[in-house]
């Protein structure tokens, strides 16, 4: 099959991650189109139109032309110009995938992309979080997925046991990730005596915020109710991970796992959130086990190759 993805923006560069599995493992070819870069990441690019030149723009043509699935991200539609060309132009025997991320038109008013999906008779609809099901509840739930086996996503065989215990959070917006409630845990911590120090990793590259990660033992992704791909992340990179886990994510996750023994250690107010990081502070062995742990569960179970041949099984039944 030929799939081309189109984004508006790579949601938390999970677009080419898929791209570059499914190329890695599968017998399939996947593309990504995207229109605008925002914050600093540097999340690796496929044809991104404001870089493309003559020879890019003809090449974007032709996997419209060619491509047998055109998969939507976030808010992206066949109504979205990717350069000189209108994927509603392209829909003939095609089929057409709409993959939300969360983006917060989606969130603000979901029942609208309902509508519009009913009335086009648009059924291949997917979610990259369980709870985005209760707002689309007629799609399939696709879980993100990292390179566990690249360098920047394995743990530091460096990273020392002992010493200050490090806290990474990494925050694409702050306003949606406890960051302000986190910082003050941190700090009434670090006033009772306990060793504890935080790396906020705000609007830099990608690399350089994996990089940090991983020299880290602890990573605090949110309180949300979810979680998100930092945690992915983190996981995979060995780090004990802290997030808000409510109990219909770790239902839904644990259908996906195979298994209740999920890695996150769970923290739904600032109050567990506080005692959480003072456990892991104080026992340093629970918190180098559950790093174990979690890396263990992104190899067996949350592996790249599992997650994309959950969504080529998808594709392949279009």
């Amino acid at each position: 099959m030929n799939i081309l993805m189109l984004a508006i923006n790579d949601p938390a560069g999970t677009a080419i991650q898929f791209c570059r599995a499914v190329s890695r493992h599968f017998d399939h070819s996947c593309r990504l189109v995207t229109l605008e870069t925002r914050y600093t990441h540097s999340w690796e690019k496929d044809l991104h139109v404001p870089d493309l030149d003559d020879e890019g723009v003809q090449e974007l043509g032709e996997l419209l032309e060619t491509s047998d699935i055109l998969h939507f991200h976030m808010t992206a539609d066949e109504h979205t110009a990717f350069g000189p060309y209108l994927p509603a132009d392209h829909l003939a025997g095609k089929a057409v995938v709409h993959h939300h991320h969360g983006h917060h038109d989606f969130r603000s008013n979901p029942e609208s992309f309902r509508r519009k999906y009913a009335e086009l008779g648009r059924e291949n609809l997917l979610v990259s979080t369980p709870d985005l099901l209760k707002l689309l509840p007629e799609a399939r739930w696709q879980p993100n997925l990292v390179p566990q086996d690249e360098p920047l996503f394995r743990p530091d065989p460096e990273r020392r046991t002992d010493g200050t215990l490090r806290v990474a959070h990494s925050p694409t917006r702050k306003d949606l990730k406890n960051t302000d409630e986190f910082l003050a845990v941190a700090e009434r911590l670090r006033l009772c005596g306990l060793g504890l120090e935080v790396d906020l990793i705000d609007d830099v590259p990608n690399a350089e915020c994996l990089r940090r990660k991983r020299r880290c033992h602890v990573l605090f992704d949110h309180m949300q109710g979810y979680y998100g791909v930092s945690s992915l992340e983190g996981l995979s990179q060995g780090l004990a991970v802290v997030a808000g886990l409510d109990d219909w994510n770790r239902r839904t996750i644990a259908g996906f796992a195979g298994t209740d023994e999920l890695p996150w250690l769970v923290a739904r107010t600032g109050e567990e959130l506080e005692a959480r990081l003072a456990e892991l502070a104080s026992d340093r062995a629970f918190c180098e086990a559950a790093g174990r742990a979690g890396r263990r569960f992104m190899e067996s179970v949350w592996s790249d190759r599992r997650c994309a041949a959950r969504l080529v099984r998808f594709w392949e039944n279009l």
